[in-house]
């Protein structure tokens, strides 16, 4: 009996990926919702009917493949994003940190009032300022988006992380550093640590290309070689307890500012990309308990319909002035829904740091599950109102 159970916890993972990929293969053909609204149920209905034999703890190769998978996600998110329209079009840059900052302040305020402590609702906070990159970017690439809501989503979930990566680490840095109570030791230290991994992003982004063109055959070997450098990039930003969220973006970013040619047929980073997508979807929802969630519930619903309201009027609020009509200013701050991964991710990193904190985030975790299944579906829509996918352009 224990041989078998042993044998059944090494095909666990396996067998959930497997199940989660023929799952969101056959109900997107049915209901053309997208695929990893899928792969999160599926993987959050076997964590509940098999804890036993689904681990996730953050030790296991799971864990790390998951943040692999999060890595790959966000060099691409990163090299979507154009910093000089960033400077041609300021206002996208202030309605990304007005948005981040109104969602921090609805959020902080609706949590002190139902009694959580002011700690556990600042983290609460820092957390749903954020958008989920490998949520949106996976959307516009199943539904080949394109146009000015797709990239205005890609640019203000960028400074939604980085914003919330900062905040999270401060908030963070202040609880390990309380027994000094220094607040500037806590900001200082979360600012050198998010400077020390943009750098080794970048440090990345310009060695990566020099290598490539001294090889030669660039368009052939990019993709490969470009993975590779976010495994070790990713590597090295836990090992230095550095940002690997920050180091990826960077990455990214570098490697188009230095215009290397990054081939669209490889989108995801080909199959292997897919497989740890779906391994990241189905890991980020097995880390939830359904005791957990029902506890949340309540408060988690109220909490994202606030987020939701906050960043939709926030972001409509500087779109005649950004140079979109109201109608595409609301849609970009719809699509601007999902969370989960993000969340799940920067909680297990915290674990490094000695700090656990699903346990006192029971609505966090509620949050997470609707923004799993739901979050990609919204986003679905409001890139189809848009008229900038495929699907619109068939209708």
């Amino acid at each position: 009996m224990p041989d078998l159970l042993v044998i059944t916890a090494e095909l666990a993972w396996p067998f959930a990926i497997a199940l989660a990929w023929l799952s969101g293969e056959l109900i997107h053909r049915w209901t053309a919702i997208p695929r990893i609204s899928v792969y999160g149920l599926v993987g959050f209905l076997l964590a509940q009917a098999f804890p036993d034999v689904l681990p996730n703890d953050g030790s296991s190769t799971v864990t790390l493949l998951a943040n692999l998978a999060f890595g790959l996600i966000l060099f691409e998110f990163g090299y979507r994003i154009n910093l000089n329209w960033l400077r041609i079009n300021p206002w996208i840059a202030v309605s990304g940190l007005v948005e981040s900052a109104a969602t921090f302040g609805i959020v902080y305020a609706i949590s002190h009032m139902t009694g959580m402590p002011p700690m556990t609702s600042l983290l609460l906070s820092s957390l749903a300022m954020s958008t989920s990159p490998a949520g949106v970017l996976r959307v516009i690439n199943e539904e080949n988006s394109s146009g000015q809501v797709t990239e205005r989503v890609l640019h203000l979930v960028a400074i939604n992380c980085v914003l919330a990566v900062f905040v999270f680490k401060v908030i963070v840095g202040f609880w390990v550093f309380q027994t000094s109570g220094s607040l500037s030791q806590a900001v200082s230290h979360s600012l050198l640590e998010l400077v020390s991994s943009a750098v080794l992003g970048a440090l990345f982004g310009f060695l990566v290309p020099v290598l490539l063109r001294m090889l030669g055959n660039l368009s052939q070997d990019g993709t490969v070689a470009f993975a590779l450098g976010v495994v070790l990039l990713v590597a090295l930003a836990h090992a230095s307890n550095l940002s690997p969220v920050l180091a990826t973006l960077t990455f990214g970013l570098m490697a188009r500012h230095r215009r290397v040619a990054f081939s669209r047929t490889e989108r995801n980073f080909g199959g292997i990309g897919e497989l740890l997508t779906v391994l990241l979807f189905v890991f980020a929802v097995s880390t939830l308990e359904w005791d957990r969630v029902v506890d949340g519930a309540g408060l988690g619903l109220v909490l994202l319909l606030a987020r939701f309201v906050v960043k939709t009027a926030a972001v409509a609020a500087f779109a005649h002035v950004g140079g979109v009509s109201w109608r595409k200013g609301m849609l970009t701050g719809i699509a601007l829904s999902p969370m989960s991964v993000f969340v799940v991710l920067m909680l297990e990193q915290s674990k490094y740091m000695g700090v656990v904190l699903v346990d006192e985030l029971a609505a966090l975790a509620a949050m997470t599950l609707f923004m799993e299944v739901i979050g990609p579906i919204v986003t679905q829509r409001a890139l189809i109102w848009a008229r900038e996918t495929t699907a619109s352009e068939e209708k």
